[in-house]
């Protein structure tokens, strides 16, 4: 079934159930609570789920040129010299989400639909910490009753502490038997409890890891969410898109060669995967970006641009129809092979022998996930470079091939920050705003429209000021 014809048939179910409803008191017709409404739980999840991922997108965006994996062609780009952007449309559409997950918790939850609530907690949980993990102390205990216009902000780590609640929520909800399951409205796993529970328990493993810089930290704790969670690649959590809803990657890259200039490669990202930087060419380069005309991969320096003609000449960008950009491909929300590289990570100084393996494990999932040949998988695993040995073995690998492995993805952000941007090669960009004091951006800058209607409540950070999980 198509995207948008889902859309619009759930929204026409709303709508008829909105005037309905406007008759209850009229009619005097009473709900039976042991017969749930179908289509207004329906309409929400397939638009939480759609634009969940949409979401994941819309940060990637605006993250992957902080990390570097994508550069402006114009010098002294926004973006590539991290200037104090308002990202208006980015905070609307992460509380819209979170607003409409409200409404369907708290809807499934009068109902007795637990399969609803517990994927609403699950995504709801997600989006927060989304938002959190972008912008710091963010609004929420009072953001969605409508008591007030100008809700306070709630603290970051208070609200991971919600974040791993709402989880701990989900989870039990999705683990029980349900009188109204979910169906082709999920747009992530059509309906599949089993899968929900594990990708609650792999969000778990994520934000616990995330703590790696705070005293609270437990890996072991990591580890034995991430045990419950997934088991290969055919659990990740994606929304694979179709004709008429375009993956949003598929889009920029047809704007893209339409002369409407994004997605263009960074020169740091080339030089990690040629073999300049690691001493060994990554098989997964061709699969995920595009070459110039002559077949070379050439980046463009982050916040350079590619210079005035001739010496401007071609670079590489996104291109239609790879892993990323097919026009029907998914947006990957939490996947198998992040998932290993967590257990990498968690597992390093507790096991260095399950850490090493998992690190192997994470590369060959990524790889099989884009579409490498089994046998360029295994020369890339061969090369001492890639499998250096347990001994030798450091925490820096795994931060290496993480990065690689999630192109484009927001959670590469949070990774780089957490790594002090210490990534082999990895160059401040050309014309950095001045205001960053040669150092590189730890948050975004809060919207424009929240300092206009909210602005006596707005924390006063700077784009220096650390998340919770990084001071």
């Amino acid at each position: 079934m198509k995207i948008l014809k889902k859309i619009y048939t759930y929204s026409l179910a709303l709508g008829a159930i909105a005037m309905l409803g406007s008759c209850d008191d009229y009619l005097d017709i009473n709900e039976n609570p042991n017969n749930p409404s179908e289509a207004p739980l329906a309409g929400l999840m397939t638009n939480s789920t759609y634009e969940t991922a949409q979401n994941v997108f819309r940060l990637g965006s605006v993250t992957s040129s902080y990390v570097q994996y994508l550069a402006s062609p114009n010098p002294s780009g926004s973006a590539d010299t991290m200037e104090a952007s308002s990202f208006d449309n980015t905070w609307a559409n992460l509380y819209s989400v979170m607003t409409d997950l409200n409404d369907m918790i708290n809807a499934a939850n009068e109902s007795g639909a637990n399969h609803y609530e517990g994927a609403g907690q699950i995504l709801l949980a997600l989006n927060l910490a989304m938002t959190v993990d972008s912008f710091g102390d963010v609004p929420f205990s009072e953001s969605f009753n409508f008591a007030t216009l100008t809700p306070s902000y709630d603290d970051d780590a208070e609200l991971y502490n919600k974040v791993l609640s709402l989880l701990n929520e989900g989870i039990s909800n999705m683990s029980e038997e349900t009188t109204l399951p979910l169906g082709n409205d999920d747009f992530i796993y059509a309906g599949d409890a089993e899968k929900w529970v594990k990708f609650g328990n792999m969000l778990r493993a994520r934000y616990l890891n995330h703590l790696s810089g705070t005293s609270s930290y437990d890996p072991s704790a990591v580890l034995a969410a991430l045990d419950s969670g997934f088991e290969s690649s055919a659990d990740d959590a994606q929304v694979e898109y179709f004709e008429e809803a375009l993956n949003p990657w598929a889009n920029v890259a047809i704007r893209n060669a339409n002369l409407f200039l994004g997605g263009w490669i960074s020169e740091q990202f080339i030089a990690a995967f040629d073999g300049t930087i690691h001493g060994v060419e990554d098989p997964r380069m061709p699969l995920i970006i595009g070459a110039t005309a002559q077949g070379e991969y050439i980046g463009v320096k982050s916040g350079a641009g590619r210079g005035a003609a001739p010496e401007s000449g071609a670079r590489s960008t996104l291109i239609e129809g790879q892993f990323y950009t097919e026009r029907d491909g998914p947006v990957l929300i939490a996947t198998y092979f992040e998932q290993k590289f967590i257990e990498a990570e968690a597992a390093f100084t507790i096991d260095k022998s399950r850490s090493y393996q998992a690190y192997l494990d994470g590369i060959k999932a990524h790889m099989r996930k884009v579409g490498v040949p089994e046998a360029e998988i295994q020369a890339y695993l061969n090369n001492p470079a890639v499998s250096m040995g347990e001994a030798a073995f450091t925490i820096d690998d795994i931060f290496e091939e993480k990065w690689k492995a999630m192109f484009l993805h927001p959670e590469a952000w949070v990774d780089a920050r957490r790594f002090d941007y210490q990534y082999a090669g990895f160059e401040l960009p050309d014309n950095l705003n001045p205001d960053l004091n040669g150092q590189l951006i730890r948050r975004l800058a809060y919207p424009d429209s929240e300092r206009s209607r909210n602005g006596s409540n707005v924390p006063g950070a700077t784009l220096l000021d650390r998340i919770f999980w990084n001071e």
